[in-house]
């Protein structure tokens, strides 16, 4: 495996990440509006990190080629570790942050809720999502390859333990595959922006530790 190359500049940050399953490259502004540019080679993850970038107002460029002729599942995985690196190195030392940030997102019938603790101690709950939903393929047609619902919790698992932050999703009620999906990438993306943005008020780092 190699980490290829890294730039930062404020809270701007350009990764790379190779390994013998998937080539990812990320950009990720988090003083940006949300302007997005998402290609994983999964269409619905692709709408789904869409979701992520506009509704957390973070700038988003995302490439990732993976072996997607096995299945979605490194090329998912692979580029949601690539973006939690990014987070964790865009936060820097966290000063002047709000450092939390909750938000309850409906989509039609699907409600899901998140807290986000930008903490460094990494931690991921989820529950409340129906029996079924991770054995449910989402997408798939014309040729394309289709979505796990199982990655939902292992993509968002492995943004949190990278990104090193604290994270309890709950999903509250929810049908629809689809639906159910994109209202728990919703929900951390609207916690998140809540969670990562400056805060006037706050003098340094938001701990009585000193440190984050």
């Amino acid at each position: 495996m190699s980490d290829g190359m890294q730039t930062t500049t404020g809270r701007a940050v350009s990764l790379e990440r190779r390994t013998s399953e998937s080539s990812v490259s990320v950009r990720l502004d988090l003083d940006g509006t949300g302007r997005t540019d998402i290609d994983t080679g999964v269409p619905f993850y692709d709408h789904m990190l869409t979701a992520l970038g506009k509704h957390a107002l973070i700038d988003l460029t995302v490439r990732t080629e993976g072996d997607v002729e096995i299945d979605a599942h490194h090329s998912v995985e692979d580029t949601a570790i690539v973006l939690g690196d990014a987070l964790r190195t865009a936060l820097g030392d966290k000063r002047g942050i709000r450092r939390f940030g909750d938000a309850m997102v409906p989509l039609d019938e699907a409600l899901a809720q998140c807290v986000v603790d930008v903490s460094g101690r990494p931690y991921f709950v989820h529950r409340g999502e129906p029996e079924g939903q991770q054995y449910v393929l989402i997408g798939g047609g014309r040729g394309s390859v289709p979505y796990p619902g199982s990655m939902t919790a292992h993509a968002l698992e492995s943004l949190t333990f990278h990104a090193g932050i604290c994270v309890h999703l709950t999903l509250l009620a929810g049908r629809d595959p689809h639906h159910i999906a994109e209202a728990q990438f919703k929900a951390l993306a609207r916690a998140l922006r809540t969670a990562v943005e400056p805060d006037p008020r706050v003098e340094g780092v938001p701990s009585t530790k000193g440190a984050l």
